[in-house]
């Protein structure tokens, strides 16, 4: 990166440290983005006296000020994406929802982000609402269908339509969404790797800061960043984990993405319809679809309830009743729909 780009990278995040500072309600979390725009500004100087052709005037561009503003209306806490996309360090204070001195600090690179672990939840997590999302919709689907008084070779057809196509767009979706991701990740990488090479002891006063605004003393703060930013291997890691707040290890494939959406989602689309795969009689497969359709909603609603925290019945029944208002609702605008057109 050319030193006019790299003191101009500086200068932004200076200005928006003074600005994520001016919004943040807790003290100390505020000293932390106070030190780190100081930081800013004397990496800024140090571009600058490596080119004094560089003109020393920085004016925010379109993106920093909507960001400011959007600052002046939420809580740093609540942009914490948008501001990681601006590569603001210490984002890693909005990591739990307990204060950050009650977390231990680290003593080792395979420690730094281990708590946050989210032992495949996320993916158990988008896996049921996957097959959630294609039960409810092409049951709804099929619901409408028949309520229209569409013959069964019509059903069975529609169903199989909506079943490719709303799995084909969520595993595009998927893809656009983790390769999105991942992107962000190796840009912010890209540029992390660049500035440890050019100032690590700046880079390391960084990490020694954030970890004093999570409750450590200062001089144990700088002698831990130190010891983790020793070894090249894992310097990157740590500084991804604790100045940006990213967690590589929450970064997936995003063919596997595609590919386990596409799946998931499918096989919730197939289960409306089985009965009609089976040629049941009309009214028949139309109950079947029904009380197949309601037994894995409760189902899907029981697994939810291991990430709610809620009893399992009353998830499982509450997703019987979305479920099923949903396919009723779309039965009845079907029936108006068939009686206005016959």
């Amino acid at each position: 990166m050319p030193a006019a780009d790299s003191w101009y990278h500086e200068k932004e995040s200076a200005w928006l440290y003074g600005v994520v500072a001016a919004a943040e309600p807790e003290p100390r979390n505020r000293d932390l983005f106070l030190k780190l725009a100081a930081a800013a500004e004397e990496q800024a100087a140090c571009w600058r006296r490596r080119d004094p052709g560089i003109a020393d005037h920085y004016s925010p561009n379109l993106r920093a000020r909507i960001v400011a503003r959007l600052l002046q209306h939420f809580e740093p806490r609540q942009l914490r994406r948008i501001l990681a996309a601006m590569k603001l360090r210490g984002l890693s204070v909005y990591s739990g929802r307990h204060a950050p001195a009650t977390h231990a600090m680290p003593t080792s690179a395979s420690e730094v982000g281990g708590r946050h672990a989210s032992l495949g939840g996320n993916n158990l997590r988008a896996a049921v609402f996957g097959a959630s999302d294609g039960l409810v919709s092409n049951a709804s689907l099929v619901m409408g269908i028949a309520g229209a008084g569409m013959p069964h070779d019509t059903l069975l057809l529609t169903g199989t339509a909506g079943l490719l196509a709303g799995a084909l767009s969520m595993a595009a979706g998927e893809y656009v969404s983790v390769r999105s991701q991942r992107e962000f990740y190796e840009h912010q990488i890209a540029l992390e790797r660049e500035e440890l090479a050019t100032y690590p002891d700046e880079e390391a006063e960084e990490l020694a800061l954030i970890y004093n605004a999570r409750g450590l003393g200062m001089e144990e703060a700088r002698e831990v960043s130190r010891k983790l930013l020793a070894n090249p291997e894992h310097a990157l890691d740590v500084l991804a984990r604790e100045e940006l707040g990213l967690n590589p290890d929450d970064l997936g494939s995003p063919f596997g993405a595609a590919f386990s959406s596409f799946v998931c989602f499918a096989v919730g689309a197939a289960l409306p319809l089985l009965p009609f795969l089976f040629e049941m009689p009309g009214s028949d497969a139309l109950y079947a679809t029904a009380g197949i359709t309601a037994c894995a909603l409760f189902g899907i609603g029981v697994v939810l309830s291991l990430f709610t925290g809620h009893g399992a019945l009353r998830v499982g029944f509450r997703q019987v009743l979305i479920g099923g208002g949903a396919g009723l609702a779309a039965w009845s605008i079907g029936r108006l729909l068939g009686a206005s057109l016959s």
